[in-house]
């Protein structure tokens, strides 16, 4: 092998190169046989180069060309020769020269592939991550790994430029569950007693804070137990940062130098200085989610000021109970079937909308068809408040809920930027969403819990009233979004011990319980703790979006199917009763 090792590879060879010889050492992409004359195209992950045998010239080869198949691993030692102007091949980037081949070695071979490795496999999901290898050896997924590495050092790059140290956090950690389920790993040496693995470096990361590392940041993975649904992965990376003696600005400012520094280095993107914001109120109320997709407008419009002089009961029986009435106006779709509003209808059911109206504008300006009989008396003031031109479709929910509405019309919203087209992916709209609700009131169990976690720092304005009306505080917390995605959740942290006290006894954590979980962090705030906040996107997600695709395995060098199961090594699998003995397990049928 060693005199047939590869001098350079299968994507560097241009024109310049001609009349040198060379060794490469690639996968058969193809195979095409021209009788005498066979053309091999040859690849590695940085390109592919057109290898031909003239078997007249060269008979020694014939019988090696005869045997190759698709991925038969080889190496080729030939002379790089120009193609003649009209025989260049402009969608290859070697397209400009051919490999004459004077020698061919196999490798190793390949059996019948389960399937062709194509710039896009048309193979199922499961048949490709049980073959995750061969998948990976496609064009697409070797560049979208890629990607994810220049995305990762473009992080590194400039943390590090900035002043971050990069500390990493343990593995193994204390169990304290208060999102999603931990997954647990038994001690041997302590029969009984479990380690955790991380959801995220939350705790410790403040604790970095306390030991005076002003600036920390990690690819930290983290790991949630949580029950199969969307796209979501049982292991995952965020870009975990933390700061020392900041405010909000400051983390919302770093965070927007870091995405500017990422998507210039790895697309030539130029972002703005400053992401638009959005308080949480105003992207419930104009879009319906707290994950707007600004790439497109459609906002939610308030109908309410013309329910009273209508004569629709279901709308008004909404407003009397307390709710709301909004509409949306889907510009140039009045020739939307009645099949494709039901489907629409359908949508917004599955968000408890009971059932959604509709109207439409016609050539004329009037309104016609659905609810517009029930408007007739204000008909040019509602396709003036509204917007409305001739052409527009109106579409209509109201409940006595406020949260309904705004949730069921915004998932509509979003339907339709993805059945219509407006969201394109070549365009990046970021946005803060600021002032979320510290608490929420969980109906099932009668009490209040941390909306995002229990670490957050209330705004001071609401320090006065938190235990008398904890439905009114806002936390110092924001989110990042992009195209619709929440890419980044963070905050400013609680750095007193008596404030985290407070947060834990609305929550409804007892005090013993409380040290139990967290008295460590909790005694580590009685030293001297700074102010500090940070924030961790999702790097799986961000090269997601990056790379223009809509599922995180697409991105992931070997994740976990939608049922927490990898296909390629059978994982999670069952183990030896020797080692179930060890760690003192009895398994419960």
């Amino acid at each position: 092998m060693e005199s047939m090792k590869r001098t350079t590879n299968c994507g560097a060879l241009r024109k310049t190169d001609a009349g040198k010889t060379v060794i490469l050492n690639g996968w058969v992409h193809r195979k095409r046989n021209h009788g005498r004359v066979f053309f091999i195209n040859l690849r590695d992950r940085y390109g592919i180069t057109q290898i031909t045998v003239d078997t007249e010239t060269n008979a020694s080869l014939s019988s090696i060309c005869d045997e190759l198949r698709n991925e038969y691993c080889i190496a080729v030692e030939g002379k790089v020769c120009a193609r003649p102007l009209d025989m260049i091949n402009s969608s290859m980037e070697t397209g400009e020269i051919e490999i004459i081949a004077s020698n061919i070695l196999i490798l190793n071979k390949s059996e019948v592939l389960p399937f062709q490795i194509d710039e896009e496999s048309k193979a199922s999901e499961e048949l490709r991550l049980k073959y995750r290898y061969l998948d990976l050896r496609s064009n697409a997924m070797q560049e979208r790994i890629k990607l994810r590495s220049k995305v990762t050092f473009a992080v590194r790059e400039w943390m590090t430029q900035n002043g971050f140290y990069e500390i990493e956090t343990p593995t193994f950690i204390k169990s304290t569950p208060e999102g999603a389920r931990d997954y647990l790993v038994p001690s041997r040496l302590y029969p009984g007693k479990f380690y955790a693995l991380p959801q995220s470096p939350q705790l410790y990361k403040q604790i970095l804070m306390v030991s005076g590392f002003d600036k920390y940041f990690q690819i930290a993975r983290c790991y949630r137990d949580e029950d199969s649904r969307g796209d979501r992965q049982p292991e995952f990376t965020q870009i975990d940062v933390e700061m020392s003696f900041v405010g909000r600005d400051d983390v919302l400012s770093m965070t927007e130098g870091m995405m500017r520094h990422t998507f210039k280095k790895v697309m030539n993107i130029d972002l703005p200085l400053n992401f638009k914001r959005l308080t949480w109120e105003e992207a419930m109320e104009l879009y319906g989610s707290d994950k707007p997709d600004l790439r497109f407008d459609m906002q939610l419009k308030d109908f309410t000021p013309f329910v009273e002089a209508s004569t629709f009961q279901a709308f008004k029986d909404a407003l009397s109970s307390g709710g709301t009435v909004k509409a949306l106006v889907v510009k140039g779709k009045a020739d939307y079937s009645r099949k494709q509003i039901e489907e629409l209808e359908a949508h917004a059911k599955i968000y408890k909308a009971k059932g959604m109206a509709w109207m439409k504008v016609n050539s004329e300006k009037a309104l016609e068809g659905g609810a517009s009989k029930f408007f007739a008396d204000n008909v040019p003031q509602i396709i003036n408040s509204l917007c409305a031109e001739a052409g527009d479709l109106i579409l209509m929910i109201a409940d006595s809920n406020r949260k309904v509405v705004n949730t069921s019309l915004g998932a509509v919203r979003t339907k339709l930027g993805r059945d219509l087209g407006l969201s394109d992916p070549n365009r990046f709209e970021f946005a803060w969403i600021i002032d979320f609700p510290m608490f929420e009131y969980n109906e099932e169990e009668q009490k209040w819990e941390a909306a995002h976690h229990l670490f957050t720092w209330p705004q001071e304005k609401y320090h006065a009233t938190m235990e008398s009306d904890p439905g009114s505080v806002k936390g110092d917390l924001y989110d990042l979004v992009l195209n619709g995605y929440e890419l980044a959740s963070g905050s400013i942290r609680i750095h007193d011990s008596e404030m985290q006290k407070r947060v834990f006894k609305i929550a409804g954590i007892d005090p013993s319980e409380a040290e139990k979980k967290f008295g460590f962090l909790t005694e580590a705030f009685k030293y001297g703790a700074p102010p500090h906040g940070g924030i961790a996107p999702g790097l799986d997600r961000l090269v997601m979006i990056m790379a223009g695709v809509t599922s995180l395995k697409d991105v992931i060098a070997f994740p976990k199917n939608s049922f927490a199961v990898s296909p390629m090594d059978d994982c999670p699998s069952e183990v030896d009763q020797k080692q179930l003995d060890e760690l003192r397990i009895v398994i419960k049928k």
